[in-house]
C-alpha cells in the first residue's frame, strides 16, 4: 500500500479530496438505493447496489491512475482524433438510445456483451473541453481570425452540441456555458464571444420553433418536458418534477442541524432518483445541515485547489485543461445542490463522485486524471531530468565498457598474431606430399 501511494504523482491535496468524496459516497448511495431495490426486485436489499457502486469507484480510481501517467500534452492530438468518434457515438445514441430506470430521455447506449449503460454526452463534454483548450493554446501567439475560428473551433462545437441538445438540454447548456468561460479565460476576443453567444441563442430558438412546427417528431420529444419544468419552477404548478422537489424539500427540512442519522432517511422511499439526481437531499436528511454544508465546503476546497493548479501550470494548454475540466465539475455539483433546494429547475445533473452511476463517475475520473497529470508536471520536471541524466550516464558507461572490451580483444588478437609470425620456413620440403604418395 505504501509503495502504491508513493506511485501517486501530482497534487496530493486533490487526491485527498477525491478520496474523501468517494469514501463518503458509499453511505448515502447504500441508504438511498432502497427505492431502486424495491422497484427492481421487491426486497429492499441494497447490498447489490452498494457493491455495484464500489465497482464503479474502484474502476474510476484505476482510470485516474492510468490517465495521470500519460503526459497531458498527448491529449492535444487525442482530442482531435476523438471528435469524429464522439459524433458517431452521439448519432448512435439518438437512434438507438436506451431508456434507463423509466426516464423518458434516450441519453444512454448499452455497451454490448457487458450490459453497462453509457451516457455519451459526458464523454463528449470532456473531448470538447480538451479540444477547445488545444485550439486556444495553439493560437496564443497569433491574431485570431473569426472566419478561421468558425471552421476550426465553433463548427465542431456546434455539431457536437447539436447532437446532444435534442435529448439533454441541461448538459448542452452546461457545456456551452463552460466553453464560453474557457474561451474568455483563454483570451478569445470578447466581441467574437458575444457573437457566438447570440448565435447559440438563435440556434436554440430555431430548434424550439422547429419543435413547435413538428410536435410529433421523436427528435423534439423533450421540448415539452423542458417547457413544463420551467413553468412548474415559475408558477408552483403541480407535476412530476414538482413532486420530486417537494419530497426533496421535505427531506432537507427533516434533517435539521444534525440529521436523522446515517441510513435513517424516510424520503428515500418516496423520492425518485434518490441515489443520483436528488442524493444531496438524502445527505442533508441523514447528516443534517452540518453534513450538507460539509459537502459544499469540500467542493469549494476542491475548486480553490483547481485554481491553484491552473496558476502553477507550466503551459497555457495545462492551465486551460485545469480550468476547462475542473470548473465544470464544481459547477455541476452546485447545480445539483441548487435543484435540491429549488433554486433551479430540475436538470438531471448528478453530484460528481457521490451520485451512483458508472459513466458519470468514470468520465469525472478521466477529467480528474488529466488535471492531476497537469499538476504533477511541475513537481516531476527535476526528477525526470535527473532520471534522464542517470539513464544517459549508465548507458554511456555500458558503451565505454563495451568499447574497452573490444579494444582489449583486438590487442590480444594482434599480439597472438605477432607471436606466431616468423620469417623462417618451417614447412619442410614442399614436394613431400608428392614424394610420400
Amino acid at each position: 500500500m505504501k509503495e502504491l501511494i508513493n506511485n501517486l504523482k501530482g497534487d496530493r491535496v486533490i487526491w485527498s479530496f477525491v478520496a474523501l468524496l468517494a469514501l463518503f459516497s458509499f453511505m448515502p448511495v447504500f441508504s438511498a438505493s432502497s427505492n431502486l431495490a424495491y422497484i427492481g426486485h421487491g426486497t429492499g436489499n441494497t447490498i447489490s447496489y452498494l457493491l455495484k457502486h464500489l465497482a464503479h469507484i474502484f474502476i474510476g480510481f484505476i482510470i485516474i491512475y492510468w490517465v495521470h501517467k500519460v503526459p497531458f500534452h498527448y491529449y492535444r492530438g487525442i482530442s482531435k482524433i476523438a471528435l469524429p468518434i464522439v459524433w458517431l457515438l452521439l448519432g448512435y445514441t439518438m437512434i438507438k438510445g436506451t431508456v434507463i430506470a423509466g426516464a423518458n430521455a434516450s441519453r444512454w447506449i448499452q455497451i454490448p456483451f457487458i450490459g453497462i449503460s453509457f451516457q455519451t454526452s459526458t464523454f463528449a463534454a470532456i473531448v470538447l473541453f480538451v479540444f477547445t483548450a488545444r485550439y486556444l493554446a495553439k493560437k496564443r501567439e497569433e491574431e485570431i481570425s473569426f472566419k478561421d475560428s468558425l471552421i476550426e473551433l465553433w463548427l465542431p462545437i456546434f455539431i457536437t452540441l447539436g447532437f446532444i441538445l435534442p435529448s439533454n438540454f441541461s448538459t448542452a447548456a452546461l457545456i456551452f456555458s463552460m466553453i464560453m468561460m474557457l474561451t474568455f479565460v483563454g483570451k478569445y476576443p470578447l466581441k467574437y464571444i458575444g457573437f457566438i453567444i447570440s448565435a447559440g441563442f438563435a440556434a436554440l430558438l430555431l430548434f424550439i420553433l422547429l419543435a413547435k412546427a413538428f410536435p410529433d417528431s421523436h427528435l423534439f420529444s423533450r421540448v415539452n418536458t423542458w417547457q413544463s419544468r420551467i413553468e412548474n419552477f415559475r408558477t408552483n404548478k403541480p407535476g412530476e418534477d414538482d413532486y420530486q422537489i417537494e419530497k426533496a424539500k421535505i427531506a432537507i427540512a427533516s434533517g435539521g442541524i444534525y440529521g436523522l442519522g446515517p441510513g435513517k432517511s424516510v424520503q428515500k422511499h418516496f423520492l425518485p432518483q434518490s441515489s443520483s439526481d436528488f442524493i444531496y437531499a438524502i445527505i442533508v436528511e441523514e447528516w443534517g445541515l452540518i453534513g450538507g454544508l460539509g459537502i459544499l465546503f469540500l467542493y469549494l476546497l476542491l475548486f480553490f485547489r483547481f485554481v491553484i493548479a491552473a496558476h502553477k501550470a507550466n503551459s497555457l494548454f495545462g492551465k486551460l485543461l485545469v480550468v476547462g475540466l475542473g470548473f465544470p465539475m464544481i459547477f455541476q455539483a452546485m447545480i445539483n445542490m441548487a435543484v435540491a433546494v429549488e433554486l433551479l429547475p430540475v436538470t438531471g445533473q448528478t453530484l460528481p463522485l457521490i451520485s451512483s452511476g458508472g459513466s458519470s463517475i468514470w468520465m469525472t475520473c478521466i477529467a480528474l486524471g488529466i488535471i492531476i497529470n497537469v499538476t504533477k508536471k511541475e513537481e516531476e520536471i527535476a526528477q525526470e531530468i535527473s532520471d534522464k541524466a542517470r539513464r544517459e550516464a549508465a548507458l554511456q558507461k555500458l558503451i565505454d565498457k563495451q568499447l574497452e572490451e573490444e579494444n582489449e580483444a583486438e590487442n590480444e588478437a594482434k599480439n597472438e598474431a605477432e607471436e606466431n609470425y616468423s620469417i623462417q620456413d618451417n614447412a619442410g620440403n614442399p614436394m613431400n606430399a608428392v614424394l610420400n604418395k
